[in-house]
């Protein structure tokens, strides 16, 4: 026995727990009865709420007067039927304010919670983007990129309950794509006899393949970047030694591929996204500086959602992080480029000018104050 306000009788009255008549009545009046009741965080309106709303209205109030039947009932539907995200977090909600016996609770509570440990999940984030990478329909891959990543990112809406991914899966995958990526460059400067290849490697582009590869390589360098790990990324990109000797034979049309990779890393330097040391930074862009001047127009052509004003600013931004001795050595190469090609290089004036005042307008003033 228990006393508990009733509004159909506007006072306190002692209800039977057995007794539904009471809870009958209380129901009704909830249907015919306008009402704002603040549950948790969420306000009902007794004239607008939906039945799931009203399920979980009345599972409270059965709770409340240890109505068994009642929340039982309740809790039936609720578990029957599919949830927003929104009333997902009501039943949490719920079951952290009352207590239900596990019969009753037990399929709920088996929707609300995973048993999966850690590393099951860290296995099923390596198996997604292992398949995607091997995905053979474009579609579907671009699909499920575009899934995974909302997944994986720590920008996701569903941050609060990831768990931390294995760097060491990640970069086992962006290492296996290297290598198919090394050996379609490798077939396009003739280097593979044509009896090695099998007949679904010839069977599809070789274009095709190669922009394939490196969009797989960006969708994990992104999630890498998200996740604050594309620092050694940096270094496994520099050295590419091979693929930069097969980027020197490679038609243009194929070699700019490369370069979308050098671009992205290029972005997320020059925009404080990624932090290397002085070392990676300098080895990454005596490394393939030279190839994105040569692929830039290819780039401009085929841009493939890359923000070409992005790309110009942040190379400048890049290259001004570099000592002044190293920055002259690139600038003039950049310099000799630009006056051949024009807007088929990159425009880094801006940079340029930049460099200049501080290699010679301000170097007198930093000696001075030096010298003091």
């Amino acid at each position: 026995m228990r006393y508990v306000n009733c509004p159909w009788k506007n006072r306190a009255t002692r209800l039977d727990v057995n007794d539904g008549l009471h809870f009958i009545r209380y129901t009704q009046w909830l249907d015919n009865k306008k009402l704002n009741l603040k549950l948790g965080r969420v306000e009902i309106d007794g004239e607008r709420y939906e039945k799931y709303s009203k399920r979980l209205l009345l599972t409270v109030v059965s709770a409340g007067i240890m109505f068994r039947r009642g929340v039982s009932s309740c809790l039936k539907y609720l578990e029957a039927v599919p949830w927003t995200e929104e009333e997902e977090e009501k039943l949490r909600s719920l079951f952290t304010r009352f207590k239900f016996d596990e019969a009753t609770s037990r399929d709920m509570l088996a929707r609300l919670h995973s048993q999966q440990s850690t590393d099951t999940l860290q296995n099923l984030a390596r198996h997604l983007v292992s398949s995607i990478t091997t995905c053979s329909d474009a579609n579907a891959r671009n699909e499920l990129k575009s899934l995974v990543k909302g997944l994986l990112c720590k920008s996701s809406v569903y941050e609060k309950e990831q768990p931390d991914i294995n760097k060491e899966d990640f970069y086992a995958v962006c290492q296996s794509c290297m290598s198919v990526l090394h050996n379609l460059f490798e077939e396009a400067s003739d280097a593979i006899p044509h009896e090695r290849m099998t007949k679904k490697e010839m069977g599809k582009p070789l274009i095709a393949r190669i922009s394939k590869q490196v969009d797989n390589i960006n969708f994990l360098l992104e999630i890498l970047l998200d996740r604050q790990m594309a620092e050694e990324f940096v270094d496994l990109w520099v050295n590419q030694g091979n693929l930069l000797k097969l980027h020197e034979r490679a038609s243009p049309m194929v070699r700019y591929e490369l370069s979308r990779i050098s671009a992205i890393l290029f972005i997320a330097m020059g925009t404080r996204k990624l932090h290397c040391c002085s070392e990676a930074r300098s080895g990454l862009l005596q490394a393939w500086f030279g190839p994105m001047l040569l692929d830039f127009g290819w780039l401009q052509r085929c841009r493939k959602g890359l923000d070409m004003k992005a790309l110009e600013e942040a190379m400048g931004q890049t290259l001004l992080t570099l000592p002044l001795k190293q920055q002259y050595v690139l600038f003039m190469e950049w310099f000799r480029c630009f006056s051949r090609n024009g807007s088929e290089c990159p425009n880094l004036s801006k940079a340029f000018q930049i460099w200049w005042r501080r290699s010679f307008l301000r170097g007198s003033e930093t000696h001075a104050v030096e010298s003091r």
